[in-house]
């Protein structure tokens, strides 16, 4: 009885461990046959997954479920007015939601919300149509807890016809092609992914997942499960193992703007490639007026005499990728400390905040927030445009805030 009960054990174990193993060898990702798919990580990174899945990285395009959808609903909250005759309202109707046009009291148009970009500040949404996505014209920010325009859409003239093409899917998501790939990576044509604008909703992938940031994991995933033992990471990018430039490369990628010549695809790098061989430069000056706050963190961050003193800052001497940036200032003023801790404000400074207090609020003053050029918007009812305010990466001593 007792080798029965052993054996029985011994049974389970095995189909445990073949079924943990089936998972990935089972599933099938559209960029490619040696890609494992995040799910795959939890087994064994189960923190760090918990943590990266509910970041604003793995959530920068999400489906438009009602939990995901940020925004009201609800009469009273829901309506965008452009004119007297002209209201745009969101709407649930048969569980989905929409926004619906309306003049005179009448109903024109309505499109569903189907993949919303962004959580952490704002949101807007688009509809699938003909193998193209359109951007909503009305979007939600948190700040105003509340709908405006979406960045760029007019406030007195409804719009339901801008496409949202791959180059934006490039930095919101982890993958959107026009085919569906079932073949190698290796054998994968991604001027598909670029040349033809057209895209199939199968092959999108949404948000910046695991193998985004580590590479296709299909082999790792094996190699580790079949040796459970291995104590040094196989098959797979270890960020410990890359040099600065490569750090800086990764986040680079969609942190860098887009003013420069693309060459390749931005779903084909992976880490520890040279960013160079996809994007190249364009010459420019190093004044910060041409990098705005919403797109070019690497620009700014570049300008700064911390980080060009520096020969180990990156993105991740401040920035855990796997959870969302704190929100805790006196984090970052711990870092700010590790080298500036003889830091000596003038009297001017001080009669504005005591010295204990301006050590835990380094960032306030030396990377305060500004205003964007790229995300404008307008309220309800209202000609004035607004801008929307992010903290800049650029360190420096600024006029207003002189220590």
């Amino acid at each position: 009885m007792k080798k029965n009960r052993i054996l029985f054990a011994v049974v389970v174990l095995i189909a445990f461990l073949s079924s943990c193993k089936n998972e990935s060898d089972n599933y099938i990702d559209p960029r490619g046959t040696d890609y494992a798919g995040s799910q795959s990580c939890i087994q064994c990174h189960q923190v760090q997954s918990e943590s990266a899945f509910h970041s604003t990285h793995f959530k920068a395009t999400s489906p438009a479920t009602k939990e995901n959808i940020l925004g009201h609903f609800t009469n009273g909250r829901n309506t965008f007015v452009y004119d007297k005759d002209t209201k745009l309202v969101m709407e649930e109707r048969n569980d989905s939601l929409y926004q619906v046009l309306y003049k005179n009291g009448k109903e024109v148009e309505a499109h569903p919300f189907e993949v919303i970009f962004g959580t952490k500040h704002a949101q807007t949404s688009a509809f699938w149509q003909n193998h193209y996505t359109f951007e909503l014209p009305i979007s939600y920010y948190k700040s105003l807890n509340s709908w405006a325009t979406s960045p760029g859409y007019s406030a007195s003239k409804v719009n339901f016809e801008r496409k949202i093409d791959k180059e934006c899917y490039g930095c919101h998501s982890s993958n959107i092609a026009s085919r569906y790939i079932t073949t190698s990576s290796d054998s994968i044509n991604f001027l598909n992914q670029e040349v033809e604008d057209f895209m199939n909703p199968k092959t999108l992938i949404y948000g910046i997942d695991c193998e985004r940031c580590h590479g296709p994991a299909k082999q790792h995933v094996q190699k580790h499960l079949k040796f459970p033992d291995l104590k040094v990471a196989q098959n797979i990018t270890s960020f410990k193992n890359l040099s600065r430039q490569q750090k800086l490369d990764a986040c680079a990628v969609c942190h860098s703007g887009n003013d420069k010549l693309k060459v390749k695809s931005r779903f084909e790098y992976r880490p520890g490639d040279d960013l160079l061989e996809y994007f190249r430069g364009v010459p420019g000056s190093n004044d910060s007026i041409h990098y705005d706050v919403h797109g070019n963190q690497l620009g700014l961050l570049a300008q700064s005499k911390c980080f060009k003193k520096s020969a180990t800052m990156d993105c991740m001497t401040c920035h855990n990728p796997h959870e969302n940036a704190s929100q805790n200032l006196a984090s970052y003023s711990k870092i700010c400390m590790s080298c500036h801790k003889g830091i000596q404000h003038n009297a001017a400074t001080l009669k504005t905040m005591p010295a204990n207090l301006l050590a835990q609020n380094c960032v306030e003053c030396h990377m305060p927030k500004q205003d964007s050029k790229a995300i404008r918007f307008q309220q309800s009812n209202s000609k004035t445009m607004s801008s929307y305010s992010l903290r800049t990466h650029k360190m420096a001593i600024y006029p207003n805030n002189k220590k």
